[in-house]
């Protein structure tokens, strides 16, 4: 049973200044949030299939630019894997479209707006100071199980390394 996000940002709220994203092992939450005005993305949607989420402070920043790029670039060796890739920030669907148009981004970015930062809480991301998440990337079984998490510093490109390792052992 996926665990509701109301719990899981409750105790993420506990969590001191100290982030600590959710570890392997643990049931991934399920979410919903828009992807465009009128259309939204389940993480239940891909069930059957590695995710990675890509969570980052806000569109239009030079590494959040510089990282979805790299990221764009890697789509086809992330589906070499069958794995879907969706980005999560707290800025809305049009900020999202227009970005994403404006960078060449083909892969969904969806906001995390209203009510602000609820899937980053549940995922332990969230930068209560800032309004934003952290740069936290977690990849996802085919069975909705977190197999990899990762917290880089908000100023530094965690690159794609470390998702391509957890992508290669679940298939191991």
């Amino acid at each position: 049973m996926l665990r509701s996000l109301a719990s899981i940002a409750v105790m993420s709220a506990t969590v001191g200044q100290r982030v600590a994203p959710l570890e392997p092992g643990t049931e991934a939450p399920d979410f919903r949030l828009a992807s465009t005005p009128d259309q939204s993305v389940s993480l239940s949607d891909f069930r059957g299939q590695p995710v990675i989420l890509a969570f980052y402070p806000e569109d239009w920043s030079p590494v959040c630019s510089d990282q979805l790029a790299l990221y764009q670039e890697l789509l086809p060796e992330f589906q070499r894997f069958n794995a879907e890739l969706l980005g999560i920030s707290v800025d809305g669907v049009w900020c999202h479209l227009a970005f994403a148009k404006d960078r060449n981004l083909h892969f969904p970015l969806l906001a995390d707006f209203e009510p602000k930062g609820l899937v980053s809480r549940a995922y332990q991301v969230y930068r209560t100071p800032d309004g934003t998440s952290e740069r936290a990337l977690y990849v996802i079984d085919a069975e909705g199980i977190v197999r990899w998490s990762y917290v880089s510093p908000v100023g530094v490109n965690p690159g794609a390394d470390g998702i391509l390792r957890a992508l290669q052992s679940l298939g191991s």
